[in-house]
């Protein structure tokens, strides 16, 4: 009698698909394209997703100076108020190779647009393309004074532009002025500057602004009054120094010039408390201090000290080109505290002039 066969398993086709294969295709494929998804979104919050952000206060300033590497950015740009997600930033940085020789730090001071996005901020930081601001060249009198001011303003090395304003030889070359009428090329202003500027290149910015004051008209100006415009300045720095009053400084002026016709001396208190290193901080001119012994006394010489006192404003060297045309050889400020002054041809009349306005100051204490 026949066995019947026994039961066999069941042999699995290669190619026929398995139970649920097709389940597990779907959860893989939306698994990528979730993971795209996210690396798409991760990719736009990296590079163009707004980083800078809105301000009440206006426009952030990014300042990086000369010598400086990507960490030192990366620093300045923590400080709040600069970006959203600096590390994000952080990290596009590095991935482009900010800061090595490729693609170098570029020293400047940039406007962070509200709004701009990573990818636009690193291209607007590897182009260079800084702005430039408003330098404010305020008079000073002494030059150790100016690197101090500019240094305040921009990023500049200072001890090379004290070592510039002193060398003599630079400065005649460049300039054809030398240490004590150096100060005589600044006219106080606003220039257009880079905020890090090199000290040679800041000065070349100050003469090229002098050279735009110095037109052909003020040139004639000044050949009618037979002066060269360092004169005219050194003259304008004494009428500056001696009054506020726009209608007083051609007025002044008109004194001086007299006086420098007829071969007097000058006798401008101002010239004497330059050396004694006291304008702004004395408000009274003794007769000890008409003995200080220096080319800038002008009651012992005559004709022009050799060198400015002050940087004169364009109002003053304006006086000095255009003054008034009068007889008076004398000034003395009044006593009402105005800022104007009282005028004379005489010296009787000055004596009588000047002795009130002297009273005035022993009514005030003012001995110094």
């Amino acid at each position: 009698m026949d066995k019947p066969p026994l039961p066999t398993l069941a042999t699995t086709n290669p190619g026929a698909p398995r139970p649920n294969q097709g389940f597990w295709k779907q959860v893989l494929l939306w698994v990528g394209v979730a993971v795209l998804i996210g690396l798409a979104d991760g990719l736009y919050q990296l590079l163009y997703e707004p980083n800078v952000p809105v301000s009440a206060e206006g426009p952030a300033y990014l300042y990086i100076r000369r010598g400086v590497g990507r960490l030192a950015v990366i620093d300045a740009l923590r400080q709040p108020g600069q970006l959203i997600n600096p590390v994000i930033f952080a990290l596009l940085a590095w991935m482009r190779g900010y800061g090595t020789p490729a693609h170098p730090v570029q020293p400047g001071r940039y406007t962070l647009p509200a709004g701009l996005g990573n990818l636009d901020l690193m291209r607007l930081l590897e182009s260079g393309r800084q702005d430039t601001l408003t330098f404010v060249l305020k008079p000073f009198q002494y030059l150790p004074q100016l690197p101090r001011q500019a240094g305040r303003q921009l990023s500049l090395d200072t001890m090379q532009l004290h070592k510039l304003l002193t060398n003599n030889s630079y400065l005649l070359s460049h300039y054809r002025l030398d240490t004590a009428t150096v100060r005589t090329l600044f006219i106080p202003g606003s220039l257009r500057m880079f905020w890090p500027t090199p000290a040679a290149a800041f000065l070349d910015s100050v003469a090229a602004r002098h050279r735009r004051f110095w037109n052909a008209t003020r040139r004639r100006e000044a050949d009618s009054l037979k002066m060269s415009p360092v004169q005219v300045a050194v003259l304008a720095s004494i009428v500056q120094r001696e009054t506020a009053q726009p209608t007083d400084k051609p007025l002044i002026a008109g004194v001086y010039l007299n006086r420098l016709r007829r071969g007097q001396p000058l006798q401008a208190d101002p010239t004497l408390l330059w050396p004694l290193h006291g304008l702004g901080t004395r408000k009274r001119v003794l007769n000890v201090d008409k003995k200080v012994d220096s080319p800038y006394n002008t009651y012992r010489h005559k004709g022009l000290p050799p060198g400015p006192i002050t940087t004169p404003f364009p109002q003053a060297l304006d006086a000095v080109l255009r003054p008034a045309h009068h007889n008076f050889l004398f000034f003395c400020a009044r006593p009402d505290g105005s800022g104007f002054s009282d005028f004379a041809e005489t010296f009787a009349q000055h004596k009588l002039n000047a002795r009130r306005f002297q009273h005035h100051l022993d009514s005030l204490k003012i001995t110094r």
